[in-house]
């Protein structure tokens, strides 16, 4: 029986909101802790960022938000829904970013959660919140891309 690869990508959750909210400055990988009735909820798609973030306390980093919901076949193990889950993200990184979070205005947040062969994997964005200005240039400049998109469209099929 073939295994996927180890770099095949099957995403299992998006948090769509955090592009509208956030103007993203940095993206990271990170790995996740989690429990076995975790992993089986998360591969029937049950997995939820919004309002999702990361935290940084006692020297590590902590998923504080994700709703995972409960997986119907774990009866008494299964897991809290909305309990902190650790991230697995080098030493290094997590220094720089912490520091930057100290700034006014930073926060680091989950963009999305996907399987990386047998792994659960986070993809999190060192972030600074957008103003409502910056939100309506946003809406402009995609309705703007979506129009000149229309019209390219027409005039290639005549």
């Amino acid at each position: 029986m073939a295994t996927a690869p180890r770099d095949h990508l099957k995403p299992i959750c998006k948090n769509r909101r955090a592009l509208h909210e956030f103007e993203v400055e940095d993206r990271l990988e990170a790995g996740i802790v989690l429990l076995g009735s975790e992993v089986k909820s998360l591969r029937a798609g049950r997995g939820n960022l919004v309002d999702a973030y990361i935290r940084f306390k006692d020297a590590e980093a902590w998923l504080v938000g994700a709703h995972i919901a409960p997986y119907e076949f774990a009866n008494r193990l299964n897991h809290e829904p909305l309990r902190e889950r650790k991230l697995l993200i080098q030493r290094s990184q997590r220094r720089r970013w912490e520091a930057r979070v100290r700034e006014k205005g930073f926060t680091v947040i989950p963009l999305s959660m996907y399987f990386k062969g047998p792994h659960v994997k986070v993809e999190i964005a060192l972030a600074k919140g957008k103003k409502t200005h910056d939100k309506r240039e946003s809406i402009k400049e995609r309705d703007d891309r979506r129009d000149m998109d229309r019209a390219q469209r027409g005039h290639d099929s005549r």
